[in-house]
């Protein structure tokens, strides 16, 4: 009879683990997803790994954190959001990949993030911005 009892308790505590770990997970999606609704490169950028791969117009390759904010940032200066819509939304194997719909007073951009886990936390590795 222990024994089942020590297998409930692990079975609850991994399934409280999981719990916790999606949570965490999701919280940085809706968290980068308020970044994109107001434009906040600044914020936005707090999410990117040190070296981002980064196409935003034509601008496309990998950058430092600081470049890509500057980059982003330069986008949403032109660009100002007005929506932001999110159309899938995986998880897979400690990686999660979002693809949305950004609308701006100066047209409609299909927005790509890759998160990773890095040292615990998870950071945007790949981000796109692409004219629709």
């Amino acid at each position: 009879m222990p024994s089942i009892k020590k297998h409930i308790r692990r079975f609850f505590l991994f399934a409280g683990f999981m719990f916790v770990l999606m949570t965490a997970q999701a919280q940085i999606t809706d968290e980068i997803i308020v970044c994109m609704k107001s434009g906040n490169a600044k914020s936005l950028s707090q999410y990117f790994n040190q070296n981002v791969e980064l196409v935003v117009l034509d601008n496309d390759n990998v950058y430092s954190k600081a470049q890509a904010q500057q980059i982003v940032s330069n986008f949403f200066s032109s660009f100002s959001p007005e929506s932001f819509t999110v159309l899938h939304d995986v998880r897979k194997e400690g990686a999660k990949y979002v693809i949305g719909n950004l609308n701006t007073k100066n047209g409609s951009f299909r927005v790509y993030f890759l998160l990773k886990q890095t040292d615990g936390k998870d950071y945007i590795h790949q981000f796109r911005i692409e004219k629709q």
